[in-house]
């Protein structure tokens, strides 16, 4: 068994919704049936019996070790805690390989345990032995490591289930939400709305206490010390027993409290400065609350109790404490619901104040107290309370985060209940806290979960609004990036700043930020991250969705312009027109419930893609009487076609005509592929609510020259000639051409042409066969597009297309596009027309546009 060719899917693909790992495997003739080595399976379920069915699709039929392999990676990832589910094998056209796709929900995660499965199924085939406990442990610990932890996870999680998009910018818990002007971002429990300066007073805890008392909240009296004489005559001064603490610091690092003694204090003392200046306070006696403010509104409260064991007359404490850290919600970081109690120089000198030592034996039933600090950071338990906070307590929580610009708040409060207010008791708030822990709220000790990650998703997006700006995607063989800088000018000329990507490059707002082929799921993103993007339309390639999948969870429209033959065809397992449409239509899956699929009915593969959108269809064709769209029209859904010089939109009795008259696209009609790209902006348009003032304005001021729409039947007057540039580079693309030709009046007309190595032999020679019907002159070229292709290769399919063509009677071949453009210029005379086909869209187009201005 070879694995080669590892892909992560990072978005919906053309497997599934999820996101994937994706491998091809390579299968010898004995490994396509490993019943015919029964010992692989039996030494398999040895070394791994959870592994499960092999083949739980068809079982009993023959199981390939592509798929042995495919269940151990998904296996591998349940047992160590992963919430995954989809795996696949699919084979290929060659019966030795097969692609193999299995969910993850870390990528790392995923990848890992593809490779742990490898060395699985290897000593499984090589009856060697296998550390699955230490497999599962590795994957366990990269688990931990890189996903979420609880207070961003809750956050998201509370996100996802309000259909808000959201993306980990980096490898930690900065994680975006929504799309482009609609973004917000958070890290941990802190928001993009998270004032600088506020934090900066939180973590100022002399500050954060005189602001406090201005507004009128009670606190503790205390003061930063400059020593530990200074500070420890501070304590005298403020009355024993005193707090002492970092003067900046958080998550009760360096933090003691109920210090009675001077040994007790100097320890407390050191423990603090290691973490910056001390400050002193007076020990306010009563419990520990958290008190959780979001926005103006108080969402949780949690009574905290100190690390403590419970002495059973037997165990030492350092048993016990073993013992309750052997808890399995208890883990070192933050990403368990508890943390593991820390036995350390402040857990010694609290056990001698309470006259023990590590090793003494607390009687049965004696509550032994580990750390007074009550954070759960250093192995505290919480109680969720809630319900109980009194209104004036909950009124001060705000105030003080209030009084410090927090919008998410942690507010630590001293007092002996909450029930009553905090004057009535001599309480007092201790601190407040920036980024506050989240999960003693969604996970406490005792007491229910609190939907704390709602609360601040409901801050951040109120009204129910989901972060979406439109999002409109376009595929199909021809025509994609005409009409998605069709469907661009079209928005923008509502006034919406649009973000596009292309084949020609990314633009934001009219500017290109980025060149090259951008038609992939890298683009996509980049313009979902920016923040001046209202609505955005994809080109959405073939490539990107199988190299990673789409760059959205769903868009608001889905275009498919057409299938035609298809192009690419035998590439990346793609080969045939139904593997084909299989692909493009995973745009049209994943349409919103609430969006629209936009599909050319005259096209049978993509008219069939319209019962797999889960929103609402469109159809579009030039011809009325179509009759998949005029049954679609029948029954009052939304059609696009000409009638009288006009193009029609219609839904039930609405009905808006535009003049193809006033489309200079299209030169008034004569353009047929054209036609049928407007037609599909227009319906993209008309499905996010473009008003058809705008649309029209839109379509009257989009012009087809190297500007608008660079390579896409940009026209030119060379010395009284017609001299047409584009980029058709397939059959179906060569067809329209031709047929848009013909309706133009000329003398001799003359073709260049190329071919793109990477198309199969039948489609290079199908081009100059269409050509050689319709043209006098073809000019034959080779340069830059071989694409792994011999020299001459290319050359010698396309002499073979015009082998008996009906009206070429002269052809050439040139090594050197630009030398095929100047040797067309060189053999025209006015009233001629070229058609060149170009291959380098910018070196052509540049080069067309020199000749053109020496020639004037």
């Amino acid at each position: 068994m070879e694995v080669s060719r590892i892909r992560a899917l990072r978005g919906p693909n053309l497997w599934s919704r999820h996101t994937a790992i994706e491998a091809i495997v390579s299968c010898s003739e004995t490994e396509r049936d490993i019943h015919q080595t029964p010992q692989f399976e039996h030494q398999l379920r040895r070394l791994f019996p959870d592994v499960g069915e092999l083949n739980p699709r068809r079982p009993g039929l023959p199981v390939s070790l592509a798929q042995a392999l495919e269940r151990v990676t998904l296996s591998l990832q349940a047992q160590a805690g992963c919430p995954v589910t989809f795996s696949r094998t699919t084979p290929t056209p060659d019966p030795a390989v097969f692609q193999v796709v299995v969910e993850y929900t870390e990528e790392s995660v995923g990848r890992l345990a593809l490779e742990l499965a490898q060395q699985l199924c290897q000593a499984a085939a090589s009856q060697a032995g296998f550390d699955l406990a230490g497999a599962l442990a590795q994957l366990r610990e990269l688990d931990e490591d890189v996903r979420l932890g609880p207070s961003t996870g809750s956050i998201v999680d509370a996100a996802v289930a309000r259909g808000i998009p959201y993306r980990r910018l980096t490898d930690g818990s900065l994680v975006q939400f929504g799309w482009g002007a609609k973004q917000r971002r958070i890290q941990a429990a802190e928001t993009d709305s998270t004032s600088a300066i506020a934090e900066s007073i939180a973590q100022d805890k002399d500050l954060t206490k005189k602001l406090l008392h201005a507004a009128g909240v009670p606190v503790p009296q205390g003061r930063p010390v400059g020593g530990l004489e200074h500070a420890w005559a501070t304590a005298c001064e403020l009355g024993l027993p005193v707090v002492v603490k970092p003067q900046d610091g958080n998550q009760g690092k360096g933090v003691t409290v109920n210090i009675a003694s001077r040994e007790h204090f100097e320890i407390a003392y050191r423990a603090a400065a290691h973490y910056g200046d001390v400050m002193v306070e007076k020990y306010l006696p009563g419990h520990d609350f958290r008190l959780l403010v979001v926005g103006d509104r108080l969402v949780a409260a949690a009574r905290r109790e100190p690390p403590l064991v419970i002495g059973d007359g037997v165990h030492s404490v350092r048993q016990l404490v073993d013992a309750v850290n052997a808890d399995p919600r208890r883990g070192d970081g933050h990403s368990t619901s508890l943390t593991r109690i820390r036995f350390d120089d402040i857990a010694v000198a609290r056990l001698a104040v309470q006259g023990l030592e590590p090793d003494s034996v607390p009687e049965k039933g004696r509550r032994v107290v580990l750390r007074n600090n009550a954070n759960l950071s250093t192995g505290g338990t919480a109680t969720d309370v809630t319900d109980d906070v009194h209104a004036d307590v909950a009124a001060r929580a705000i105030a003080a985060a209030q009084m410090v610009g927090l919008d998410i708040c942690g507010v630590d409060v001293v007092c002996e209940n909450v029930i009553q207010p905090l004057e009535e008791q001599n309480g007092g708030i201790v601190e407040v806290n920036a980024a506050p822990g989240l999960r003693m709220h969604l996970s406490p000790s005792y007491g229910k979960g609190r939907a704390v990650g709602e609360a601040v998703i409901a801050h951040m997006y109120p009204d129910q609004d989901d972060g979406r700006i439109p999002v409109i995607a376009v595929t199909g063989t021809n025509g994609k990036t005409t009409t998605v800088r069709l469907t661009a000018h079209l928005l923008k000329a509502q006034g919406l700043r649009v973000g596009m990507t292309n084949t020609d490059g990314v633009y934001v707002n009219g500017r290109q930020t980025d060149s090259g082929d951008c038609s992939g799921p890298r683009s996509a993103r980049n313009v979902l991250m920016h923040p001046e993007v209202d609505a955005a339309v994809f080109e959405t390639a073939r490539g990107g969705l199988l190299r990673e999948g789409l760059a959205f969870d769903r868009c608001q429209v889905a275009i498919v312009t057409n299938l035609g033959a298809g192009d690419h065809l035998g590439l990346n397992y793609i080969t045939t027109l139904e593997d084909l449409s299989v692909l493009k239509r995973v745009i049209v899956l994943n349409v919103a419930k609430s969006g629209m699929a936009v599909l050319n009915a005259a096209d049978p593969a993509v008219a069939a893609m319209a019962a797999h959108c889960p929103g609402a269809v469109t159809f579009f064709a030039q011809d009325g009487h179509h009759p998949v769209l005029a049954t679609h029209r029948a029954q009052g859904k939304r059609v696009l076609f000409v009638d009288q010089g006009d193009i029609v939109a219609m839904a039930g009795r609405f009905q808006m005509r535009l003049p193809l008259a006033q489309v200079p696209l299209t030169r008034q009609g004569q353009i047929g592929f054209q036609v049928e790209n407007v037609m599909a902006s227009v319906a993209a348009a008309w499905a996010v609510g473009v008003p058809w003032d705008a649309i029209r304005q839109g379509l009257a001021t989009f012009i087809s020259d190297v500007q608008g729409v660079p390579g896409r039947f940009n026209l030119f007057d060379y010395r009284g000639a017609t001299l047409i540039a584009d980029y058709g580079h397939n059959p179906d693309a060569i067809q329209a051409l031709v047929n848009a030709v013909e309706n133009m009046t000329a003398g001799k007309r003359m073709a260049v042409i190329s071919g793109a190595g990477d198309r199969r032999d039948e489609d290079i020679r199908e081009q100059t066969r269409i050509l050689g019907h319709a043209f006098d002159e073809v000019l034959l070229y080779e340069d830059a597009c071989q694409r792994g292709r011999e020299d001459g290769e290319v050359l010698t399919l396309l002499r073979e297309g015009l082998a008996g063509a009906s009206r070429t009677r002269h052809a050439e071949e040139i090594r050197g596009e630009l030398l095929a453009i100047d040797r067309a210029l060189e053999r025209l005379a006015p009233g001629d027309l070229c058609l060149v086909l170009i291959d380098q869209v910018e070196e052509a187009l540049a080069h067309i546009k020199q000749r053109v201005a020496e020639a004037r």
